[in-house]
């Protein structure tokens, strides 16, 4: 089974043009959020599937563009955190004459899968978004529209998930979930007449379109030959959007929820200089590349000098990719080799390094292991996000407790301790996490809005009281 956190987009064309080069473009500037696999789908035609990055398949996109010609299109990239990596579990997919991409984790999966025949499930044999395009199907069939189904489908169907859907009669369809936990934004270009909707607005900016607006949660657009149509399939006025967007996830160039992801990250730096205002500091650097505006922030505000002590090497296999989003360990391992320290920056200076998150250490170990040997005199990190302590069941990669730098195998702990054990783990001077209210309050949302379900394990946003599983059954592998 796959849950994701990913990258969908769909276009659609009223004056006719053809949109694939611009869904692969789209898909490019959506690559940072998946880079396991990518596909497109057009109507009345299979969904063409590649492992990989949507790059790597360059030489084939001109013949791609013409054999999948289409003005209506939908497209996706996959980061799987759960399910096997192989090309069975790309999207998108295709039920009967319904083709579904998504963005999200669906919780109960198990449950709905009943709903659909009753299928033996395993994590081996199945995937979220295929139970959900099939039960998806078989309402759509007792109640005719989409949005009817969805209505239906929402008061069965617990987690989070932003869809593009792509009907046979060349309908293109986007719906966010009642809660926001993911983003979604919609757009139009001018020059061709074509709407967009995709996970960021930097997928927007990628082929010219101009941003209108974020999805609302609980919304379902349809673009056709009729143009934009809009409504609700629910009236939940309760948000939990994901923290971690802001901090890790999302494109810095993007507009989510009325905030530029950029400007938001470096007050989050801002935020946490207040925090710890660690004064006697001769250096701040980040890890490469998410937490760079938070560390030029924190610099700015306690008027320490800001330099980059650590370069990726992006001419490696893997130095250019995101080490979280990795589906394998040795892999995440690889990609930290490539983290490279410059000696002249940071030899015999107290170095604060800012990141944006401390999930299973292995990052964090890894450069501060390098700034040893390049002669740092004492390091001290900080973490724009707070302590993650427990897994998330709406699209994040850390599905199990036991692989994450905070498990304490049991046992009762404070968050000093949790810290102080972190801390110890990584060789660090000296750690500090990030709070809940400080991060939200740099953000600019209300504490009550956001998703920080990760940090505090209160899954009711969710509407669950999971039975955390060890990675092998989460994953599958």
């Amino acid at each position: 089974m796959v849950k994701e956190n990913c990258g969908v987009v769909g276009l659609f064309s009223l004056d006719g043009t053809n949109v694939i080069p611009m869904l692969i473009d789209s898909l490019r500037a959506l690559q940072h959020r998946g880079q396991e696999a990518w596909g497109i789908a057009i109507p009345k035609k299979d969904p063409l599937k590649k492992l990989g990055l949507v790059s790597a398949s360059a030489s084939e996109f001109k013949k791609i563009a013409e054999e999948y010609s289409s003005y209506a299109a939908i497209g996706h990239v996959r980061y799987s955190t759960i399910g096997r990596s192989n090309i069975e579990n790309a999207q998108p997919l295709k039920v009967k004459d319904l083709c579904i991409a998504h963005n999200g984790t669906i919780s109960n999966v198990e449950e709905l899968s009943n709903l659909v025949g009753g299928c033996t499930f395993t994590p081996q044999s199945s995937s979220d978004t295929l139970v959900v395009a099939q039960r998806l199907v078989s309402l759509m069939s007792e109640n005719g529209k989409l949005g009817s189904a969805l209505s239906l489908l929402k008061n069965e169907m617990i987690g989070s998930y932003c869809f593009t859907f792509l009907s046979d009669d060349n309908s293109v369809f986007a719906a966010r979930d009642p809660k926001g936990f993911r983003p979604m934004v919609m757009g139009h270009k001018d020059q061709n007449n074509t709407y967009i909707v995709a996970s960021e607005s930097s997928a927007l900016a990628a082929v010219g379109a101009k941003l209108i607006r974020d999805v609302k949660p609980g919304e379902l657009i349809k673009f056709s030959r009729n143009g934009f149509e809009t409504e609700m399939f629910s009236d939940d006025t309760q948000r939990a959007h994901c923290s971690f967007e802001f901090t890790y996830f999302a494109h810095p160039s993007s507009n989510m929820e009325g905030s530029n992801v950029y400007l938001a990250r470096k007050k989050i730096g801002q935020f946490l200089a207040k925090k710890f205002p660690l004064k006697d500091a001769d250096l701040v650097i980040p890890v490469p590349d998410s937490a760079r505006p938070a560390a030029l922030g924190f610099a700015q505000e306690l008027g320490i000098p800001f330099d980059e002590g650590l370069m990726k090497d992006r001419y490696s296999k893997k130095g250019p990719l995101r080490s979280f989003i990795e589906p394998h360990q040795s892999d995440r391992i690889e990609i930290n080799r490539w983290i490279i320290p410059i000696t002249e920056i940071i030899s015999d200076k107290h170095v604060i390094v800012i990141d944006d998150s401390l999930v299973r250490g292995t990052s964090s170990k890894a450069i501060i292991k390098a700034l040893r040997r390049a002669g740092a005199r004492k390091i001290s990190m900080l973490i724009t996000y707070p302590q993650i302590r427990f897994p998330c069941y709406a699209g994040i990669d850390f599905p199990s407790q036991e692989e994450l730098a905070t498990y304490m195998n049991g046992k009762e702990s404070s968050l000093e301790e949790i810290t102080e054990k972190v801390r110890n783990d990584i060789g660090a001077d000296f750690l500090g996490y990030n709070d809940p209210e400080n991060l939200a309050k740099a953000i600019g949302i209300p504490h009550e809005s956001m998703c920080f379900t990760c940090f505090t394990g209160d899954y009711s946003s969710l509407g669950i009281k999971p039975t955390f599983k060890t990675r092998l059954e989460m994953k599958g592998e």
